[in-house]
This record gives structure tokens, sequence and C-alpha cells, in this order.
């Protein structure tokens, strides 16, 4: 017997998600748009900080694309934002575009609670993979084992990593030894699963486990 097919139903559910961009390079802001336009995605720019705020009040996005370095309000001012309006808008997925490539600027948007980086120039496969990842709820790094338990030596030592710390000035600070040091590390970061120091202090900071 042949399948039904249900034009209105199939309508519904290729139907495009939308995407707020915050980029105040408007060459950039209208490429963006146009290629992610090309993936069936439907894209808003804003020029500022504080339009793409406006525009997220008005109607919230499904996912937003936002530079860092902005002039007035920065990208890490606009995730503070967000997060302040969280509670009456929802869990908005955010990914950062930037040509900061440094850890301390990592660091800082995944502890704001940002939920991925691209680099520029932007490389558009990756970009729309990682949108879809984060569409479907999806984390890169991957999920976190079932009930992690961290000590109380550790959660204290992530959290000097997760503020950028080394282990020397850890260890000077409690009073430690480096080895010590480095052997809790070690231990939180099998738990966690995580292939460094820095990504067990953002694996644990996003769990909830540590407050930086």
């Amino acid at each position: 017997m042949g399948t039904l097919h249900h034009p209105r139903r199939e309508h519904m559910t290729t139907a495009r998600r939308r995407i707020l961009c915050i980029e105040d390079d408007r060459e950039a802001a209208a490429l963006i748009a146009e290629e992610l336009t090309e993936r069936n995605f439907e894209v808003t720019v804003a020029h500022s900080g504080q339009e793409g705020l406006l525009a997220v009040m008005k109607s919230a996005p499904d996912l937003i694309l936002c530079d860092i370095l902005m002039p007035t309000m920065s990208g890490f001012e606009v995730l503070e934002r967000l997060n302040e309006l969280a509670p009456r808008l929802g869990r908005i997925p955010v990914v950062f575009l930037t040509a900061l490539t440094d850890r301390d600027s990592e660091l800082k948007g995944r502890l704001l609670g940002a939920d991925d980086y691209v680099s520029k120039p932007i490389d558009f496969e990756l970009l729309t993979t990682i949108i879809n990842a984060r569409l479907a709820g999806v984390a890169r790094t991957g999920l976190l084992p079932n009930n992690v338990a961290l000590s109380d030596r550790e959660i204290e030592i992530l959290t000097w990593v997760a503020r950028g710390k080394k282990s020397v000035e850890i260890a000077k600070k409690l009073g430690l030894a480096k080895r010590t040091v480095d052997f809790h590390v070690d231990n939180a970061r099998l738990k966690l699963r995580a292939h460094t120091r820095t990504e067990a202090a953002l694996r644990a900071a996003a769990a909830g486990l540590i407050k930086p």
C-alpha cells in the first residue's frame, strides 16, 4: 500500500531555523547572511550589540552568531546581557565569531556560557556543522559522564585553573607542592574525560561543579 504524503506536514518539518548575526562589519555580515541563507537558514543581521539585543527581545532567534570585537558593546557584554534575559527568553545558543585565538579570550567566553567559537576568516562548512549541532542540542566537546564527583581539593584547584592560574601559582596560594596540584588536576581531568586541564575546567564550570 502506498505511503500518503502530507505536504503541509512536510513543510512544517522543513521550516527554516532563525539565526541572528550580530556583526559590526557590514560587508562580513552581508556575506554571512548570504551564505547561511543559501544553506536554508533565515538570517537577521544586527550591526551592533545594542541592535542585536533589541532584535532578540523583539523576536528570540533559534541561535545567535556574535562577533566579539565590536565598538560600544563587545560580544562578551552581549552574552552577559543575554544571561540576564535568559529567565524570560529561554536558553539561546551563542556562537562567537572572532579573530581572537588566545586561550584567555576563549576561556572567558566559555565561562560566560558561549557554546562555540568560529575563527575568522569563516569556514562556512564548519560553521554550518556547528550551527546544526547546537540547534540539535549536541555539545561539541561531548557530554559529561554520569555522576561525576570531584573532591573538595579538586574543585578548589580547578577553580583556580579556570581563573587562568598555573600549577606553580596555585601551589603557592594553597601551600602545596606543584606535583600535588598536578596530581589533583590529572585526577579531575580523568573524571571529566577531558584532554587538557583547560578543558577540564570548562567542563566543570559548564556542569556547575565549580564557580570561577
